[in-house]
């Protein structure tokens, strides 16, 4: 079955947007509702940082159209710890924030760790017992940022798809590339943009990741997301890559 490919970029809010993708005079206010008409998919970062109230992410859905989806940055606090089997009360207080408010907008949720956290089979399988399947009768689906080479291990893959949670691919020179199928749906942080290429990747790259893409909907949707490297390019990057995905 495929699925469908999702396409983004990291929050909506920064400065240097203002102008370059967002019109001159745009209220501020405005800004996701603009954003959701011209992409298919946010990574909500904030939430990485802070927790939000249940009205504020009812306002998230109600400003972005039928078909957008938002993927959320999990809570530092359940994933920047010593043990992470320990993290059950900071997952339980993350997921119950009011996540199930944005509805059918409701993407994955990515759990990043510290690039200084290395692979533990034991302790991994204790974290992924907590993530629960569903909040308010929405199923929810777990998407893993892993940021240590030590993670590049069969066990790894293994446990993630026990537990159909997709390890997020990083197109980046200092984090692991992992691509491999775990869950039922696939997850990817693009983050190679340069400031000086209009689209942010060349065209015979954003080509490359166009079909990188619908390989990945093969097995389910496809949630690629551009972050990092040229920040300012990252919207660019994913009209464009947008516009090759729909062909």
């Amino acid at each position: 079955m495929t699925g469908k490919i999702y396409v983004g970029i990291g929050g909506w809010t920064y400065e240097p947007w203002r102008g370059t993708f967002y019109p001159k005079g745009l209220a501020r206010k405005r800004e996701l509702e603009f954003a959701g008409r011209k992409l298919t998919s946010i990574e909500i970062n904030g939430t990485y940082y802070s927790t939000f109230k249940p009205a504020s992410w009812a306002k998230w859905r109600a400003e972005t159209p039928a078909g957008f989806v938002f993927a959320v940055k999990a809570s530092r606090f359940c994933t920047n710890r010593k043990v992470l089997g320990d993290a059950g009360e900071s997952v339980a207080r993350f997921i119950g924030q009011g996540l199930h408010e944005l509805g059918d907008r409701l993407g994955p949720i990515n759990w990043q760790f510290m690039a200084t956290k290395k692979f533990d089979a034991e302790d991994m399988e204790r974290f992924l017992r907590l993530l629960p399947r569903a909040v308010a009768g929405l199923k929810l689906r777990h998407a893993l940022e892993v940021r240590h080479p030590s993670f590049k291990d069969e066990r790894f893959y293994d446990l993630a798809r026990r537990y159909n949670a997709a390890i997020v691919f990083a197109d980046d020179d200092e984090l692991p590339a992992i691509d491999a199928p775990t869950a039922d749906f696939a997850y990817a942080r693009l983050m190679r943009t340069k400031e000086s290429v209009a689209t942010g990747y060349a065209a015979a790259d954003l080509d490359r990741w166009a079909g990188r893409a619908a390989g990945w909907a093969e097995r389910g949707d496809a949630f690629v997301y551009f972050i990092s490297g040229a920040k300012l390019r990252a919207p660019a990057a994913a009209q464009a890559l947008i516009a090759r995905v729909r062909q």
